[in-house]
């Protein structure tokens, strides 16, 4: 959009899908650092397995009692989505859908947008997903201690 306001030439969308580009930048950094952290750790042996972390995370949502494996297990995939690394994996999401749809809307240049310029709010659609299923696992957080004292006792 070719805004004329006061003598000045504005390019609001292009300056907001640049505003948009540098979010995606830092956001990505933030989830490289995260992808690489969390390489650089040893794997558990219970990790290994196909489905391991839906079942583990199933166990502690209904309060069902814990191996000491499936324990160390848990409290690690539950810090690990808490982690505030984690959440730029959405954000870099959102920050690509708004950068190609600010990034469209300005090479319109106030023409009649079409279906293709909002392609972009699919991505921000998914964002929301995402960090949803964080918050979610992050909710868990309260419900480990419980399981901890039922495996507690289910040992002696």
């Amino acid at each position: 959009m070719h805004w004329n306001v006061f003598g000045t030439d504005w390019h609001l969308f292009g300056d907001l899908a640049a505003l948009a580009f540098v979010a995606l930048v830092l956001f990505a950094a933030g989830v490289f650092r995260y992808v690489q952290r969390l390489q650089n750790r040893p794997p558990l042996p219970i990790s290994e397995g196909l489905g391991a972390r839906k079942a583990v995370l199933a166990k502690v949502r209904k309060r069902e009692p814990l191996s000491a494996q499936e324990l160390e297990f848990a409290a690690r995939v539950i810090s690990d989505q808490r982690s505030p690394l984690a959440f730029c994996i959405p954000a870099a999401i959102f920050s690509l859908g708004c950068f190609y749809v600010l990034g469209s809307l300005e090479q319109l240049h106030g023409a009649t947008p079409s279906e293709r310029t909002f392609l972009g709010v699919i991505p921000m659609l998914g964002a929301f997903n995402v960090t949803a299923q964080l918050v979610r696992a992050a909710k868990l957080k309260k419900r480990l201690p419980a399981a901890v004292d039922e495996a507690d006792e289910e040992t002696e």
